[in-house]
């Protein structure tokens, strides 16, 4: 099939290498010239493990081609993924990425076409795109479908090919039959082919991010009762997760929920929720407490450190909000750090994906490795948990005597921390 995608970002990217590697014809359209040019040449923009390797292999094919020409773009093809950022605005969705997505498809509506949202957009977003594209010209040239994605960043590759379920909402049987045949090598593959209504499609994925969102916040503050009870965390998410019922995944302990999603989503469904005069109190619920875990965090530091930050070396390793990404939206260190920095610590980091801009401060400094961050550090935080972070001799990378080491992530064995004699804190432990 020959399929258009409008937005060659995190989500547009990986679709559309995605799509042609399954042997459709793709063109991914963006806006930004520098972005397609370094697309062009195989150049990624965004870290996402085996992404290059497919861009790569697919332009050599010619199944994949990238382009600023959006007219031509969706004149070419038959299925046309809107693939742009629904950033957050005043706490709702700031749809006018989409909205200027849809005007251009309004111009060069030459025949039928199914119109894919692949953004995470509000209930009714679908019934406003089809009532901007009708007029007498073109009123049976389209459907207008939703398929929301499920890709999580740095597993991007794995949850495309392999995915848990595919949803697709339209009232459309044409639309369906066609999105059906598309999919049809991941379904005979495993995957599960879900068709609804596209009211429903919009909110399963909303609903899904803020379900996940919520097992993360439940799991911290149960975090927080194990500190105060002397009882481990992870014995308990563990006990937990043996109920299939609930299931082991996201319930391990640690900084607030971060990314491109999880923030952003649970907002936006609050503000939808509002909009259908309904009150979602356990996600507003879940995002107070998400707000107020960086303070909590930091409270813990400054008692981990005696109240005495000034003047302190504190290296943090990995900033992003998770590992196997180069994301740091909304991830904990940038209000950790900063707040540190404030308070006159001298801040190194080490992280994987390289130095990160949105630390300024003359008091944070990025370091290449592992060791040359650690060297002078009177506390060791583990913030992302990286691989490379799991196996650590921390008295050989730091020369400090009284170092101490914050694991948020809990990787490591308090018993085994306390016989080589380290003065080690985590999480709910």
């Amino acid at each position: 099939m020959k399929i258009c995608i409008i937005g060659s970002g995190y989500v547009g990217l990986v679709t559309g290498a995605c799509f042609s590697d399954l042997g459709n014809t793709v063109i991914c359209v963006d806006i930004n010239r520098e972005t397609i040019e370094k697309l062009n040449k195989g150049i990624i923009p965004i870290y996402e493990p085996g992404l290059q390797e497919l861009v790569v292999r697919n332009l050599k094919k010619k199944r994949l081609l990238f382009t600023t020409d959006i007219s031509n773009s969706i004149k070419k093809s038959d299925i046309i993924f809107i693939c742009v950022g629904t950033p957050t605005k005043n706490n709702k969705a700031d749809l006018r990425y989409v909205f200027n997505a849809t005007k251009s498809i309004k111009s060069n509506l030459n025949r039928y076409k199914i119109i894919v949202t692949k953004s995470t957009v509000p209930v009714t977003t679908g019934d406003k795109i089809t009532k901007f594209l009708k007029s007498n010209k073109n009123k049976n040239n389209f459907d207008v479908v939703s398929n929301p994605e499920f890709l999580r960043e740095g597993e991007a590759i794995r949850d495309f090919q392999f995915p848990d379920r595919v949803v697709v909402g339209t009232s459309s049987n044409k639309a369906n039959k066609i999105m059906k045949k598309l999919y049809l090598p991941l379904i005979k593959k495993g995957g599960r082919y879900f068709h609804t209504s596209r009211r429903s499609a919009e909110l399963i994925k909303y609903a899904s991010n803020a379900f996940l969102a919520t097992k993360i916040t439940f799991i911290n503050e149960i975090a927080n009762l194990c500190e105060k009870s002397n009882i481990d965390v992870k014995e308990v998410a563990i006990g937990m997760g043996l109920d299939e019922r609930i299931g082991s995944r996201f319930l391990r302990a640690g900084p607030a929920y971060g990314g491109s999603c999880f923030p952003k989503d649970t907002r936006a469904l609050v503000s939808t929720a509002r909009m259908f005069k309904t009150n979602l109190s356990v996600v507003k619920t879940v995002i107070n407490s998400n707000d107020k875990r960086s303070n909590l965090l930091l409270n813990k530091i400054s008692k981990i450190m005696n109240n005495k930050i000034k003047n302190k070396n504190i290296t943090f390793l990995g900033v992003t909000f998770k590992p196997g990404t180069d994301d740091m939206r909304e991830s904990s260190s940038l209000k950790i750090i900063p707040a540190l920095s404030r308070k006159g610590a001298y801040i190194n980091y080490y992280e994987p994906t390289g130095k990160k801009k949105e630390f300024k401060s003359k008091n944070i400094n990025f370091f290449e490795n592992i060791k040359d961050a650690c060297k002078s550090a009177d506390l060791i935080i583990i913030h992302t948990e990286w691989n490379e972070f799991k196996q650590l001799n921390f008295k050989k990378i730091t020369k400090k005597r009284n170092f101490k080491v914050f694991d948020m992530r809990n990787l490591y064995s308090t018993s085994e921390m306390k016989k080589n004699k380290i003065k080690y804190f985590s999480i709910g432990r």
